[in-house]
């Protein structure tokens, strides 16, 4: 305030030929300004009060008051003097119908809440803290702050309103204190005036070594007072300024004020300040009287402080240029209208002084824009600093970035890269209700908690999440897959049953083995045609048996190489109504036997059908039956080519899928009623007497087909991928290569090894014998 009328009355062209100076302080918190013709007024009344009472007529004056809003209220009921309010901006100050002689000078906190916000967010700070004082203040603050944190799912830890009432607040401060040291909140808003019970549970807890990250605004500042500093209670705090331009002049004024030119003494001031937060000499702490000084030097001597001006300071500052301003415009206005009737330096209509003051609008000389009407919409900037604490005590507000809530949303705030905390070094503390989940786990809540707190899961199978505290994983395309940490998606190899794969090729070179082996046997029938061995039992059966067989072995290249939609519509088919072909013609053969050795006598009827080839009319009955079946089959839900993405780990398997499963059943259960039905005839014929009676032959390959398919379903439907496929083509080589290992191979043998045995003359001279 000193500071600000000597620059004013410096200052030629602002009040000229005037002094500003104030006349009295009140409880050191109010202050009244006037004026001073310098030209009428000799030098040792340079300090007297105008303030006074000449008559009737008494000159408007300008009081500064603060910082706190409830004594500024007492004394606006109490008095009609102008007031200008110094401390922070008050929405009930502004009621101009209620308090019409009070203004306010501060700068709005419309978008503090937002800017707290922020800095949460920059340092990841999710659980958080409230103290606030339970007024219409504290509650509008408490729904602000609380409305920006649930919109960035930031959460209240707890929610401390501290009652203004100081005989109701010691009745709960052991609850507070209590939340305050068992919370898990690292980072704690607070919210108040100076002077107050939010002060005082400050300043409890500092006693209590409560260590956390405070924030607050500049009008809770911290008392940078050396005992009121220990690295184990500001563990790191955080204040909210509005931004202003330095005022470099400052510090060689306080540095070399003289007390003595004052109508109060400044240093009795700064003994009384220090003799309450008890920080100076250690000579004697009772007396006040052993702490007097000459001037502020030896005071500064003893006391250390941060020489950078508080928002409260700088308020008034601009509260005392307001005024300045103020008079100013009404002294231009009465040289413009030439109706200069008041004394010089006297302003007796407080309307018009008024009605001056609440429209100014002013540059300091610092360059800052100074608005009295706060009805406009104002967007105020912030500074963010941090309290730092150096080894010898000295308390230090360190600039850590700025807010500008009138910029694009990721422009408005700016940290400093190179920030070091109060604790020592860079790494930034932390306040989360639960630890973070690192990527490939998601977050499950719990019951009755706050959003904030959850635990972590991995995620699922073939899902992924590759951010932090993700709410649900995200599932693989069928094309991809996740990785082990489950953070990001792989591309699938595509594989199936080919050639190029050991088994694919060996088991392609088992079927053309087969096929050929059977190629051979065929021709060696036919070469071998006229012989009884190849003449018994119908030998065009066999040919159609051989013939079949070696289709059957070829149908199961169908299913090695890359699927597509003619391949797995020719898998089933082929290999259903080869597999009849052959197990009807094996059907038809041990009914020929049947028929040949159980009528003894048969008569004439039965020897015409046996001649006209009637066992052969089998063949195409079951083969058309399974035709039927097939073509239902493809008509109602023909196999397709479909995607196996669970047999093999980060593998596509390109497979057919059967389509209708009743279907394939059934066509393989018509297959096994057949075969079964071969067995049962074939098992009846063994023992009828012949040299060339192959009922035993017929019988073990039947007894090997049914083995083989009644293995198979088990297997297969317990197998996945192309392991199923592998089981499908075995099944079909093994059935098959059994039919012709059981019924042809000891026919070969005697055709091509013993042909002596190859006659049906020698075998009747045995008998005979």
């Amino acid at each position: 305030m000193l500071f600000a009328i000597d620059e004013i009355n410096k200052n030629p062209y602002l009040l000229p030929n005037m002094s500003l100076m104030f006349t009295r302080i009140v409880g050191l918190c109010e202050d009244t300004f006037g004026l001073l013709d310098q030209r009428h007024s000799p030098q040792n009344n340079y300090f007297n009060s105008i303030n006074y009472y000449c008559g009737k007529q008494t000159t408007c004056d300008i009081q500064i008051t603060g910082p706190s809003w409830m004594t500024s209220v007492k004394l606006a009921i109490t008095s009609r003097i102008l007031k200008i309010f110094v401390g922070p901006f008050n929405p009930n100050l502004s009621d101009h119908d209620q308090f019409p002689h009070v203004y306010q000078i501060a700068t709005k906190d419309t978008c503090l809440s937002h800017g707290m916000v922020s800095l949460m967010l920059h340092f990841g700070w999710t659980w958080v803290g409230l103290v606030t004082s339970d007024d219409d203040q504290g509650v509008q603050f408490l729904s602000n702050l609380r409305e920006e944190m649930q919109r960035y799912g930031i959460c209240l830890a707890f929610v401390n309103m501290i009652p203004e009432n100081i005989q109701i607040y010691m009745t709960k401060a052991n609850i507070y204190d209590k939340e305050i040291m068992e919370s898990s909140a690292k980072v704690v808003v607070i919210y108040g005036e100076m002077n107050s019970t939010v002060e005082v549970s400050f300043k409890r807890w500092t006693y209590l070594g409560a260590q956390r990250i405070w924030i607050t605004t500049s009008q809770f500042d911290v008392i940078t007072n050396k005992k009121d500093f220990s690295l184990d209670f500001f563990h790191g705090t955080v204040t909210f300024e509005h931004h202003h331009s330095e005022i470099t002049k400052f510090r060689n004024f306080v540095q070399t004020i003289n007390t003595s030119m004052y109508p109060v003494d400044i240093s009795q001031c700064m003994l009384q300040w220090n003799y309450f937060n008890c920080s100076i000499s250690k000579k004697s702490n009772s007396k006040m009287d052993h702490f007097t000084f000459n001037n502020t030097v030896e005071w500064l001597a003893l006391h250390k402080f941060d020489m950078v001006l508080s928002e409260e300071g700088y308020n008034v500052y601009n509260a005392v240029y307001a005024a300045a301003h103020t008079y100013h415009e009404l002294i231009l206005q009465q040289v413009e209208s030439q109706k200069m009737t008041q004394p010089k330096g006297g302003f007796f209509d407080c309307q018009q002084v008024a009605s001056t003051l609440k429209t100014r609008v002013f540059t300091n000389p610092v360059g800052d824009l100074v608005n009295m009407n706060h009805r406009e919409k104002q967007c105020a900037e912030y500074d963010i600093f941090n309290i730092w604490n150096f080894p010898q005590g000295l308390g230090l507000k360190v600039k850590l970035g700025s807010y500008f809530p009138c910029s694009p949303q990721s422009q408005q705030l700016h940290i400093c890269e190179d920030l070091e905390w109060v604790i020592g070094g860079t790494s930034v503390p932390t306040s989360v209700c639960s630890v973070t989940c690192t990527a490939g786990f998601r977050k499950i809540h719990q019951e009755q908690t706050a959003d904030c707190c959850f635990d972590c899961a991995q995620c699922p199978e073939n899902e992924v999440s590759n951010e932090t505290d993700m709410e649900q994983c995200v599932r693989c395309p069928d094309d991809k897959y996740a990785n082990l940490q489950q953070t990001h998606c792989l591309q699938r190899t595509v594989s199936f049953l080919a050639y190029e794969d050991p088994v694919g090729m060996a088991l392609g070179c088992m079927a053309l083995s087969f096929s050929v082996l059977t190629v051979l046997i065929l021709v060696t029938f036919m070469k071998h045609n006229d012989t009884p061995i190849v003449k018994a039992n119908n030998r065009i059966l066999s040919y159609i048996l051989l013939i079949s067989l070696i289709f059957c072995f070829l149908c199961s290249l169908l299913f090695i190489g890359h699927p597509n939609q003619a391949t797995c519509i020719l898998q089933q088919t082929t290999f259903g109504v080869f597999f009849t072909v052959a197990v009807s013609t094996v059907l038809a053969k041990t009914i020929t036997v049947v028929m040949a050795f159980r009528l003894t006598t048969p008569g004439r009827r039965m020897r015409g059908m046996l001649a006209a080839g009637a066992p052969n009319v089998v063949i195409p009955i079951c083969t058309l039956i399974q035709l039927v079946l097939c073509g239902t089959w493809l008509v109602t839900s023909p196999p397709f080519i479909d995607r196996d993405i669970q047999s093999e780990h980060g593998k596509t398997i390109i497979i057919c899928n059967k389509g209708s499963v009743i279907a394939f059943h059934l066509v393989l259960g018509y297959l096994g009623s057949l075969a079964l039905g071969s067995f049962t005839v074939a098992f009846l014929a063994r023992n009828l007497p012949d040299r060339f009676n192959e009922a035993k032959f017929l019988t073990f390959s039947m007894l090997v087909f049914c083995s083989v398919w009644i293995t198979f379903l088990p297997v297969y439907h317990s197998s996945k991928g192309k392991v199923m496929v592998v089981v499908e083509v075995f099944s079909i080589l093994a059935s098959s290569a059994g039919l012709v290992g059981c019924i042809f191979v000891p026919k070969c043998y005697v055709i091509l090894v013993q042909p002596d045995l190859n006659f049906r003359q020698k075998y009747k001279d045995k008998l005979h014998y």
